[in-house]
């Protein structure tokens, strides 16, 4: 199952794309499927309120599972508009074949001239088509090689630069998680867990930290997922905050999908426009 049915690949819940974009892209990323298993999701919003492009496509891709399970061969494309930004986000199976410097370029080539403009469909269905062929080794070897005209050491940089960024920003989310906003101390740590609920393979818990220094507790709503998941109905979804379900304008809504279980593996790129 994916968003709605097993041809739907787009979240388009505000009607920002037309129609006719959305059964554009989701043809496109269908064939993609049958001919590589390789899973997409794209994501347009309006906003997405304070949260990074980039971690949220993170937090997309794995609780939506997207990607075949031990090939991790999933992308998510995300494109906010009051950010102004568009993200790709992919799994580890696809590093090789989509890497940041490709995905940086098909964003600057093909999307941004358009999306500047606000011209939403033309960019969407132009990035996403270079895409595809990158994926589906129907690109001309001519445009493949001026497409990778960086060269492995300008690969290398950009590659080294995304996981340094990354473990940057991964070890500074841990330290600030450890203030505690009584006496400013980075002495946070977990004390007990409360289960609230568990459905449809969605476990809710009330996380309980305590101040190893001053003993004040503040309490953290989370969610983990099981292999039991199928994703939210109407009613919206577990995932990140929860956007309704149904489908606006075209393409399904933001309420949870079901994919082959794939993780990310921090690879991509992001523009702004």
């Amino acid at each position: 199952m994916h968003l709605q049915n097993k041809t739907r690949y787009v979240c388009n819940p505000e009607g920002i794309l037309s129609e006719a974009a959305v059964d554009s892209i989701d043809r496109m990323l269908y064939h993609l499927e049958e001919q590589t298993g390789i899973e997409s999701v794209v994501a347009v919003l309006p906003s997405i309120g304070e949260v990074d492009c980039f971690d949220f496509s993170h937090q997309l891709l794995n609780s939506w599972g997207v990607g075949k399970k031990g090939k991790d061969n999933g992308l998510v494309i995300l494109l906010v508009t009051d950010q102004r930004c568009i993200q790709f986000y992919t799994g580890y199976g696809l590093e090789g074949v989509l890497p940041d410097a490709i995905c940086k370029r098909i964003q600057t080539k093909d999307m941004i001239p358009y999306l500047k403009d606000q011209d939403w469909d033309k960019g969407m269905v132009s990035g996403i088509k270079s895409t595809v062929s990158r994926l589906d080794g129907s690109m001309p070897n001519d445009a493949q090689e001026e497409s990778e005209d960086g060269g492995v050491f300008f690969l290398f940089i950009a590659i080294a630069g995304v996981v340094l960024v990354g473990g940057l920003t991964s070890l500074w989310a841990i330290w600030i998680s450890t203030k505690c906003p009584k006496c400013g101390k980075h002495k946070l740590q977990r004390s007990s867990t409360q289960l609230i609920s568990k459905r449809n393979g969605v476990k809710t818990e009330d996380v309980i930290y305590t101040c190893m220094n001053c003993g004040h507790s503040i309490v953290r709503r989370q969610q983990s997922y099981d292999d039991n998941y199928r994703g939210g109905g109407g009613s919206g979804g577990p995932f990140i905050g929860g956007f309704g379900g149904g489908s606006f304008g075209g393409g399904g809504g933001f309420s949870g999908g079901s994919f082959g279980g794939g993780s990310g593996g921090g690879g991509g790129a992001g523009s702004r426009f």
